[in-house]
């Protein structure tokens, strides 16, 4: 999951209760399926810092809830309000999630693209912008392997 740090940062996962926050305001169909049709409670997650220097990924967390609506498409005031989004057809879901660890290594991009095995990743795609992706058991496997646990 895709996160820009001056918006919501890894660390502001770690100060928020319980370590868990909604993940709210995707507006992309596909990451959007992801999230509802997919992600499932218990989940692994890797937490990345885009729009960063480096963009990297920063920590794991897991999913903590099934899909449900998202609030934030109802909400006039909202800056991702959906005008087009009904409550009794909601168009946007989102899941919460909870921090597990934020890694002691910061697993920038260049560096991934240097490791074998990872690059058939999403991530790693010239272009790939989604907010929520897949990774597969071993990509992640070798990422919490390089990025260490700090709690």
């Amino acid at each position: 999951m895709k996160t820009e740090p001056d918006v919501f940062s890894v660390f502001d996962l770690a100060a928020a209760l319980n370590r868990s926050t909604c993940w709210d305001g995707v507006r992309n169909y596909q990451a959007r399926n992801f999230m509802r049709d997919q992600m499932k409670i218990g989940d692994p997650i890797l937490v990345y810092h885009s729009n960063a220097t480096p963009s990297s990924v920063v920590g794991v967390a897991h999913v903590s809830t099934a899909a449900y609506p998202d609030h934030t498409a109802f909400d006039l005031q909202d800056p991702h309000y959906d005008p087009k989004s009904k409550m009794e057809s909601p168009t946007w879901f989102m899941v919460d999630i909870q921090l597990d660890w934020i890694f002691e290594e910061r697993q920038s991009l260049e560096m991934l693209r240097s490791i074998a095995g990872l690059e058939k990743m999403e991530l790693l795609r010239k272009g790939s912008r989604l907010s929520v992706q897949p990774v597969s058991k071993i990509e992640f496997q070798t990422i919490v392997k390089l990025g260490g646990k700090k709690t």
